[in-house]
């Protein structure tokens, strides 16, 4: 039973070390078998790596291996030669530095050359009584079985995780975090959970979607808007330039609308809601699982966290002032691009409208949305590489204590913000857009010319699942094609580029690089945090308005399923070696989804309710039908308007459909005839109270089925409780045989054979046993 001085553990011990400013800090990415000092002897545990910008190159003595008692070279030769103040203080912390690494017992050995600028390499060896002594202090269980070379878990990692042939396998957690840390271990084990979850929800979305596919030719609704013998005519839907129009030209919309927007979107909702619930238990089982696997379940907060010096509370409130009047800033930046995509809507439907063209005038809808969607994705993704760097800047200002408190506010800021970012133009489309727009005769007008743009007939939500499914894929697409492989391809030319002047020199003088040369040549690595959250992102894409786009698990499993090749690629063969770090869960994360969950029972309820036709249709079929059944209900959803009550210069001139007196739109409302000319109908009040009582009923329903599944599903699994049990009953079984053996010692003895039965309570025994 030996521990391996592997980096998962050796970096604990680096981090317990270090006690200065952490210059550089790089694990070589593939130490292969042969990487030791230059004894030959000692192996090659850790490489530091730091940056020289002096100007002269001086060969430090023959033998660079540094111990305790020569600890007055660790700054390198050249000592009485000047140098910058930064170049001063930079060595003074080197010094520092390394001179805790070797009272910690640790071996370094620095380059024979010192260069005149460029990388320099410290290798660090830790004795095996150094790792002994720190596996106490950390209290990490001796392995009971063999433990595999660390050459051999970079083979099985590359060949059996990161490759994109092995997508049907399941990925080798134990040596992810085994090589990586716990921390990646654990993200890559939730983006297991994550995904394998994804094809049940990807299943039942196909199923709901096939069934608006079958029923679409026999839904009632959208057969009334394709007759053109019911002949509705509409109000124009701009002022002048726009003429009046038959429902049955938007026979192709509703069609449209009705694969998403039907019965079974309903149940889809629900199932969604508690497949939330479901994923979040089953982490919890898993990430159990692993704490206990792991031996995570003791690991204290000090053991993770470096903390700082101590602050008060005015040192942080310029910070904090400034994050919030920055985030409130971003807030409105955010707004400010959704406002103006509406007002590029409106005014290009406006300009199209006035087309002599009868092609283009027939196609602006399906033009103006499909261009306004792409615009919202490219300023999305340009919003979110600047929130991102801005909730780094705004942390650091804040100064936190901690490196977790740093971390959760880091993610805090960046969520708040790229959530708004990716949702806000959804939100829009969801709950606001067509619902402010005034009616036939009292528009809402913007800058005074412009009407507020309506919703199509068919409703919103046809808008909603377009505009979601093209800003769920292109953030997809364009992230993992362009910014997570492009980019990082692009940065490797170029340094590969810039360095090929210095190979050449090292080829012609016949030294070839060291493996802890070409592993500082990779892309550092730059946290979780950027990999969580584009999981996150997608996460709401896939629970909050999944009502209004059942497809979207099923593209969002598609994806994961190449993510999570991608990135196991990435940190196999692309970045450094990341510095290891334990965790015991995946912190503050948990409750970011926690809450999305929640959050998506709401906003599904609110979506089905407002946004779709699921309410009307229900009223309508039980309360206003003569025949029980859906014919009629497009009349009944269309209000009457007489033309003549439009605002002088806003009428159709010259219309094609010749002289018309009625016009219909869509609304509850009395008809002009009415004494209540143009005021809501009680049919709209019937509607709204149904939609109001739906919410109510969806949001409690849901409640209740999610306590359920969580009392159904315990926390622990039953394995792990089984295990705990038996490892008790063993410990109690030793702690009773000692004291048997120790009762039988005792006893042998002729005078403590008296004693006892003088005094029992000395030999453990009951004070009944007296003579």
């Amino acid at each position: 039973m030996t521990f391996n001085s592997d980096a998962n553990f050796f970096s604990y011990i680096i981090s317990d070390i270090s006690k200065t400013k952490l210059l550089n800090l790089a694990r070589p990415h593939a130490i292969g078998e042969g990487l030791y000092f230059s004894d030959g002897r000692r192996k090659v545990d850790y490489v530091l790596v730091f940056h020289q910008r002096r100007h002269t190159s001086i060969r430090s003595p023959a033998s660079a291996s540094v111990s305790q008692d020569r600890l007055s070279i660790l700054g390198g030769a050249g000592d009485g030669e000047p140098m910058e103040p930064g170049d001063h203080e930079m060595r003074l912390i080197r010094q520092e530095f390394e001179a805790n690494l070797i009272e910690a017992g640790l071996e370094i050995e620095r380059d024979r050359e010192l260069k005149s600028h460029g990388p320099s390499f410290t290798r660090v060896h830790a004795p095996w009584p150094v790792l002994c002594r720190e596996a106490e202090f950390l209290k990490i269980r001796v392995p009971t079985k063999t433990v595999r070379s660390e050459y051999f878990t970079v083979a099985v990692l590359h060949e059996e995780w990161a490759r994109y042939s092995a997508f049907y396998k399941y990925q080798p957690i134990d040596l992810v975090r085994k090589y990586f840390g716990e921390k990646i271990g654990l993200y890559f084990a939730w983006l297991g959970v994550y995904t394998q979850l994804l094809v049940p929800a990807s299943i039942v979305g196909i199923i709901v979607f096939g069934y608006g596919v079958a029923t679409m030719d026999t839904n009632i609704p959208s057969l009334e808007m394709c007759d053109q013998r019911l002949n509705f005519t509409m109000c124009p839907l701009c002022d002048q330039a726009c003429d009046f129009w038959h429902l049955s030209t938007a026979c192709g919309t509703a069609k449209a609308s009705h694969l998403f927007d039907n019965p079974a979107t309903v149940f889809f909702a629900i199932f969604m809601s508690l497949w939330a619930v479901l994923f979040l238990e089953q982490w919890k089982r898993r990430q159990i699982s692993l704490s206990f696997s792991w031996d995570l379940t003791g690991i204290e907060e000090d053991e993770v966290n470096s903390p700082i010096e101590k602050l008060t509370w005015k040192d942080r409130l310029p910070g904090y002032l400034i994050n919030v009047s920055s985030i409130l800033f971003m807030f409105a930046l955010t707004f400010s691009a959704v406002f103006g995509v509406i007002i590029y809507r409106i005014t290009v439907s406006a300009i199209m409208a006035m087309s002599p063209d009868p092609e283009i005038r027939h196609n602006v809808r399906v033009t103006v949305t499909a261009t306004a969607v792409i615009i919202n994705l490219v300023v999305i993704l340009i919003l979110d590489e600047i929130y991102g760097a801005v909730a780094v800047w705004l942390t650091e200002l804040e100064i936190p204590k901690t490196e977790t408190n740093f971390e959760e506010r880091l993610i805090l800021k960046a969520f708040l913000l790229k959530f708004m970012n990716a949702y806000a133009p959804i939100f829009y489309v969801a709950f606001f857009k067509g619902r402010f727009a005034g009616r036939p005769g009292n528009y809402v007008y913007v800058f005074n010319d412009f009407r507020m743009e309506e919703c199509a007939p068919g409703g919103c939500l046809i808008e909603l699942c377009i505009q979601l499914s093209i800003i769920m894929l292109g953030k997809q697409l364009i992230q993992n094609n362009i910014f997570e492989i492009g980019i990082p391809k692009l940065k490797k030319l170029v340094r590969t580029l810039k360095e090929k002047e210095t190979t050449t020199k090292v080829r012609e003088e016949e030294k070839p690089p060291q493996q802890w040369n070409l592993d500082y040549a990779l892309a550092p690595f730059e946290g979780l945090t950027p990999e969580y959250m584009e999981m996150i992102i997608q996460f709401g894409f896939v629970s909050l308005f999944v009502a209004s786009f059942p497809l979207a698990p099923l593209f969002a499993l598609l994806n994961n399923i190449i993510e999570i090749r991608l990135d196991a690629k990435k940190f196999v063969t692309e970045l450094r070696r990341p510095v290891a770090a334990r965790a015991k869960d995946i912190g503050i994360w948990y409750n970011v989804l926690s809450g999305m969950g929640k959050f998506s029972v709401i906003i599904n309820a609110f979506v089905i309710s407002f946004t779709s036709d699921f309410i009307p249709r229900l009223v309508y079929e039980y309360m206003y039908s003569p025949t029980g059944t859906m014919h009629g209900f497009i009349d009944h959803t269309l209000s009457y308007f007489n033309v003549s009550d439009l605002k002088p210069g806003t009428a159709p001139q010259n219309s094609e459909l010749g002289n018309i007196t009625l016009c219909r739109y869509k609304d509850y409302r009395e008809p002009p005839w009415s004494p209540d000319a143009y005021q809501f109908s009680k049919q709209y009040w019937c509607v709204l109270a149904a939609r109001l009582a739906f919410v109510i009923l969806f949001q409690n329903l849901v409640m209740f089925l999610s306590l359920v599944v969580a009392w159904v599903i315990p926390d622990v699994p039953k394995t792990i409780v089984e295990q705990l049990k038996r490892e008790k009953k063993l410990l109690v079984d030793v702690f009773l045989q000692e004291e048997k053996e120790k009762l039988q010692l005792i006893q042998s003895l002729p005078c403590m054979s008296f004693l006892c039965l003088l005094c029992p309570g000395m030999c453990g025994l009951p004070f009944e046993h007296k003579v």
